[in-house]
């Protein structure tokens, strides 16, 4: 059984994120269907049958909650989902995720790049979903299947091949890597390596633009964050803690769980009491959406909702997006354990493949002007690897920067001077 939670009430009023009162009840919203598509959240799981929201027993297929309001209203050619120019943006978007990732791969196997190396492929409609609603000032917090936010966010894909190669060109200077993504001018505040780390960093920042807003008068910020992590992130301790935060304070973030159903070789299935993520958002008195991630259409439309309602100052929003990831864990994982039956299943859902047949179909542009972006794309990936391949290591004197409050990398003292200042600090030392 497969739900789309919201605090609105469908009844008879348009959608709406409106935050509950304290005597609202929690609404779930059931779109029946006599067969789901869904491998992970419609087939194996069951609700209690004490179950405090008294559900009648049957099936359902999980979609965007403002999509099932759309799908009341006639069909008509003049009601697409999105425009030419919309639908070319994420459609140029997700074959650039998805091509970096590949030619990551072959970087990689050729000795290019070292360390862990976690590829995003199969998950772009999510990145592309949340991450093109933003504008430059918003921020987004990453893991280490960081280098597709990155991109999205606006990062050069020079940069953010350069940066998996250890070069100085790379968007931390070599010293990040693969799951260390940063970058201060576009807002994202970073890959992190440890799952759910991530999280309480997102949260600051989601405090930050409350705290200018409101205690500073700068009446401007209306900055959102976005927090990306995945289904074994969600029974870690800081999820819980940021949560409750979040909706203590009202701060403008959303917490977006790309739910790839397996954590490293966990199944999501084996490894939580309850496995519907989305329903821990009511829970903290925040909204909780699931919806189908392999749809970047369905993503979006929810996307919107949330962000739209972190900016005008209601609060978080949990969405649980069911997505796939079509290769192994990292570049190091022979992906062994996963059923072949099941990643056939989700590799014939292909979210690129899936946009582009809505694009064709509803002539919003032509099958020669997709195979121009394709064309694009490429050449801008033979640039990157190239511009990455001629950049220079990081020199050997970069290796104490930003370690120490002493940008020369040597600390301060006691009386609160450099300690290279003190001409005995390097006696009997080698030249540093």
């Amino acid at each position: 059984m497969a739900f789309s939670t919201t605090t609105a009430n469908f009844t008879s009023q348009p959608f709406s994120f409106n935050a509950p009162s304290p005597t609202s009840h929690v609404k779930l919203l059931i779109t029946p269907t006599s067969a789901s598509p869904f491998f992970g959240s419609t087939r194996k799981l069951r609700l209690p049958s004490s179950s405090i929201f008294n559900l009648h027993r049957r099936s359902g297929t999980v979609v965007g909650v403002s999509q099932v309001v759309k799908e009341k209203k006639p069909k008509s050619t003049l009601n697409l989902l999105i425009t030419k120019e919309e639908g070319l943006e994420l459609y140029e978007d997700m074959v650039l995720g998805r091509a970096f990732e590949d030619m990551c791969a072959q970087m990689y196997y050729r000795g290019k790049m070292f360390g862990f190396v976690h590829l995003y492929n199969g998950q772009e409609a999510v990145s592309t979903g949340f991450i093109k609603l933003l504008k430059q000032q918003d921020s987004v917090v990453s893991t280490y299947r960081d280098h597709v936010h990155a991109l999205s966010k606006g990062v050069p894909a020079r940069a953010v091949m350069s940066e998996l190669f250890g070069k100085t060109t790379g968007c931390c200077r070599g010293q990040g890597g693969s799951m260390h993504m940063f970058s201060r001018e576009h807002n994202l505040l970073g890959g992190f390596a440890f799952i759910g780390e991530g999280i309480p960093v997102a949260t600051g920042a989601a405090f930050t633009s409350k705290y200018k807003r409101e205690v500073l008068k700068e009446a401007d910020c209306d900055h959102v964050t976005l927090a990306f992590f995945g289904d074994g992130t969600c029974n870690n301790g800081q999820f819980f803690e940021c949560l409750n935060m979040a909706a203590l304070w009202k701060l403008p973030i959303v917490f977006v769980v790309e739910n790839n159903l397996w954590a490293i070789g966990m199944s999501h299935l084996r490894a939580t009491s309850d496995p519907q993520i989305y329903k821990k958002g009511p829970a903290f008195g925040m909204p909780g959406i699931h919806v189908d991630g392999m749809d970047v259409l369905k993503v979006r439309d929810v996307a919107k909702e949330a962000i739209a309602r972190a900016r005008r100052g209601d609060g978080p929003t949990l969405v649980e997006c069911e997505t796939y990831r079509f290769r192994g864990h990292s570049l190091a994982d022979p992906d062994e354990l996963r059923d072949p039956a099941e990643k056939a299943r989700y590799a014939a859902r292909d979210p690129i493949a899936a946009l582009k047949k809505y694009i064709i179909e509803n002539n919003l542009t032509s099958e020669a002007e997709l195979k121009a972006i394709d064309k694009k794309i490429d050449e801008v990936l033979e640039d990157a690897v190239e511009f990455a391949d001629e950049s220079p290591l990081p020199p050997r004197s970069q290796l104490l920067e930003n370690v120490f409050a002493d940008p020369k990398g040597f600390g301060i003292g006691p009386d609160g001077r450099y300690r290279c200042e003190d001409p005995k600090f390097t006696q009997g030392t080698a030249h540093v």
